[in-house]
This record gives C-alpha cells, structure tokens and sequence, in this order.
C-alpha cells in the first residue's frame, strides 16, 4: 500500500496540489492520479482519504488523505505546530485504511516532515490485543522515497516510546503488577551499555524511611517496588542530571475511600506517571540523547484491607514530614511526597513528575493539555515549547500560597493530603501539597490524568489508554541536552 498526501488548494478551480512524493507518483502513473480525483468530486478536506486501486503495480492500492493548509505552522492560538498535527492524523487515517485491507506493508509519503509522518504511522496503528485470540493484521510502515531518512527513524523512536506507555497503562492490573512493571521496563533497557537500573526491593524502601509510599502499598498483597534508573548519556559522568520522578499505582481502587465501581477498571493506567516517565527513558536512550536521566518510580497497588490506611490516619514522610491521610483515595500525592524528597539526593539540574493525581485536572484542561505546576519560568519554557512541537499540548497551573494553606491547616499533622475545601481547586492543592516535599529551585509537577485516555479527540491514537505526554517529556529531555551543549 502507499499513502500519499495532498493539499487543500488554495485557488477554487480546486485542482489538486500534491506534495512532492504525490507528484511524484502521479507522473509515474502518466496524470492518472490528478485526473480520478478530479472525477471523485469535492477537493480533499483535512484528514479525509480516497481509495484507488491497480494504478500501479507496485502499490495495488493507493490512498490519499487530505492535509489542509500547504503553509500551516504554529498556530499561536492552538499552541502546537498546526502543520505537524496535519500530518500526523492524515497519515495516521490512511495507514489505517491499509490495514482495514490487510496489506502487511504500506510506504509513508514524508509530506514534507518525515518525523511526524513517523509518529502518525507508527502512533495510528497501535492498539493493544495481546489478550485476544483473533488480532488485528500487523502493519509494517516505511518512508516512501530515501531522502528523510533519518528524520523518519527519530519519528519512529518518538512513536514508539509513546506505544511503549500506552502499552503499560493498558494492560491489566494482573498482567502489570508492580515487579512485572519493572521487570518489562529492565527489559527494555537491557541492551543499553549506558543504563542501570535497580529494582528495590520493600526492605530498601523500609531503611529509606518513606513511611508515606509504605501505608499506602501495606493495603495490598502485592510487594512494592521502587524503581530507580540511570542513564548516563552526557560525556561528562558527573553532569547534574534531569530527574524524572512518575507515580506508580499499578492499581487504584480507592482503598478504604473505595472508589465507585463504574469505570474502576481504568484505574489500572493509575501508574500512567510511571509509565511515561519510564518510556521517556527508554526513548532517550535508543535516541542517545546527551544527557543524564535518573528516572525515579515508587510502585505499589492501594487496595482496602485489613491493613491498609485509613481515614484520619498520620503517617511519617522521608523528610520528617507528617502527613493526615484524611482521603485514602489521594494516595498518589503520598508515593510522591518520598519520591521527590529521595530525588533531592542528585543535585538534579531539575525534577520533573508526572502523575494521574487528580480527577479535578480533568475537570479543568479535560483532554486537550497536561496541567502543568511550576515554581520555574525557565522550566516552563522548555516544557511549553516542546509541547508547541510534538502537539501533545501542556498549560501552566498556579501554585498560589492560597493552596498551600488549604493543605498545611490540618488538626493532627504537618499537612493534610486533601485540601480542608476539599473539592474547590482540588488539583491546585494537590500541587500545593507536593510543594511541601520540594526544595529544588527547578521542579514541575505535571498532572496527566486529564490525558490518560483517549476516546477520539486525538484523531491519531486509537480509542483507549494515550501515553501522553510521553513525546513531550522526550523532547523536552532533547532541548535541555542541546540547552547544556550550546
């Protein structure tokens, strides 16, 4: 199969205006590409295909998806790279249309930007259907023509770490465990030279005193994990490193504040924060970014029990920190809280989180950005302009001393995991709440569970769990190693 895009025109004669591959093709196949589809009708609208069949030997069938706009850039208003974003839901369509026909290979116009081409192909077609008998024909997509090579394999990378979360946060609860968690992301980074990763085991985490991330993991059968890796890609060994710190609740039923059970099933993408942050590792790493990652994931299951936490219960954070647990449904903040105080030990260039926290997030942003809370402008700035790029969209949040009170005014301890307004702004105390936990002058924390999953508003993920921001996480990695070169 091949895949060839074509623009919306910009005259109204409507004569199709194709990109160079499409031109390409179209000569080889003497004009008769140019002529069915002006005999199809209406020009092309952006993201809309057409089907042809026999016009070459080579490809028996030939789609072609409309891109919109020839010249489509940022657009300031979008905030992401609107040309891009084209490319990556027309290419994501057309391949898909290839696999509906099960042809196990199809070439992938460039349109002019061979690494989102590559994310649209390789982003488009994944679905997971690792449990099921009957599967999906596999797809295999491939630059069509020679000259952007390069560009297309980092796009496929790029995809490819994204697949990797949504691999993660999609399969089930019984499948991911904490261990199996680490054991698959071990796997992953095996083969690199570079990378070393520990699995800690819950004796560590006794020793290290993070008594928040402990009441929580104490409620399950299931051992927690702490999982730390190390990537050493700068040339400099001692070079301060990013630290990327991600939630890892493999399973979140609530705990004694039992969540209801429609939808609960979709608490097992809880470790989302995890499963990012990690893909965006083994991305780096395939990327060889030069750069040092230390990826930090506490990994634990909060299940009600006859030991788990309870209401009104206070527990001793690794910081000396006490902690009212007057919610145990807000236990991410409490794996957090140890995570980012063991972060503290890497005199990090800065400590980046990621975690599914709060439902309010969603309530906010929905599904169109990652609410992202900063106590660093120039952090901000390298995660916003990363986002512009890779379409996977991040907005600041405030982290207003307003919060802080809300969280620090408890009765029993240091602070409350939930804010004394309880619902009113619940992801800005959230934030306020890990703040308590953070000296570093460069941290953000980015909650994702507005993200997690995807029904059809991101024309170029399948229905299902999302993986964002991975890409975004991984670009942002890359601008900060390009940052410490120049």
């Amino acid at each position: 199969g091949l895949v060839l895009g074509v623009y919306s025109s910009e005259k109204d004669d409507g004569a199709a205006q194709f990109t160079s591959a499409g031109d390409a093709f179209d000569r080889l196949v003497s004009g008769k590409l140019r002529a069915l589809l002006s005999l199809c009708g209406p020009p092309l609208k952006k993201g809309k295909t057409r089907l042809f069949h026999g016009l070459h030997q080579d490809f028996p069938s030939v789609v072609v998806v409309g891109l919109g706009k020839k010249n489509a850039g940022v657009n300031e208003q979008e905030n992401w790279d609107e040309g891009k974003e084209n490319i990556r839901t027309a290419v994501a369509v057309g391949c898909r249309q290839i696999q509906d026909l099960e042809i196990p290979c199809v070439e992938v116009d460039p349109c002019g930007d061979a690494q989102a081409a590559a994310e649209g192909a390789v982003l488009g077609l994944h679905e997971y259907n690792e449990l099921k008998q009957k599967k999906k024909p596999v797809v295999t997509p491939q630059l069509h023509g020679s000259a952007e090579g390069e560009a297309w394999q980092k796009g496929v990378i790029y995809a490819e770490g994204q697949n990797l979360a949504r691999y993660l946060m999609e399969a089930p609860a019984n499948y991911i465990t904490p261990t199996k968690f680490a054991e698959h992301i071990e796997q992953k980074l095996r083969s690199f030279s570079n990378v070393k990763v520990h699995i800690r085991p819950e004796s560590w985490i006794t020793t290290q005193e993070m008594g928040a991330f402990l009441s929580v993991a104490k409620g399950s059968a299931e051992p927690p994990i702490f999982l730390e890796i190390h990537y050493s890609g700068s040339a400099n060994t001692n070079d301060s490193p990013l630290v990327f710190v991600g939630k890892g609740v493999t399973f979140d039923s609530g705990g004694i504040s039992l969540k209801p059970s429609s939808g609960m099933d979709a608490m097992r993408a809880d470790m989302g924060g995890a499963a990012t942050v990690c893909s965006a590792i083994v991305t780096a790493a395939a990327l060889n970014l030069p750069l040092n990652i230390i990826g930090l994931a506490p990994l634990c299951e909060n299940m009600p029990s006859g030991k788990a936490n309870k209401p009104g219960d206070v527990v001793r954070a690794k910081n000396g920190k006490t902690i009212q647990v007057d919610n145990t449904d807000a236990e991410g903040r409490l794996l957090l809280a140890d995570a980012l105080c063991y972060a503290h030990n890497f005199n990090a260039r800065a400590i980046v989180n990621a975690a599914t926290l709060t439902g309010a997030m969603d309530v906010a942003l929905g599904s169109a950005a990652t609410g992202v809370f900063t106590n660093s402008s120039w952090l901000w700035t390298h995660l916003y302009k990363a986002s512009i790029l890779t379409g996977d969209r991040v907005w600041r949040m405030p982290l207003f001393e307003h919060y802080t009170k809300q969280v620090t005014d408890c009765p029993l301890a240091d602070v409350s995991n939930i804010g004394k307004y309880s619902r009113a702004g619940g992801a800005c105390t959230a934030a306020a709440f890990l703040k308590e936990f953070v000296t570093a002058s460069h941290w953000a924390h980015l909650d994702i569970a507005g993200v997690m999953s995807n029904k059809d508003e991101v024309p170029y993920l399948r229905k299902g769990m999302a993986g964002r921001p991975t890409r975004t996480l991984v670009e942002f990695a890359a601008r900060l190693s390009q940052d410490s070169h120049n």
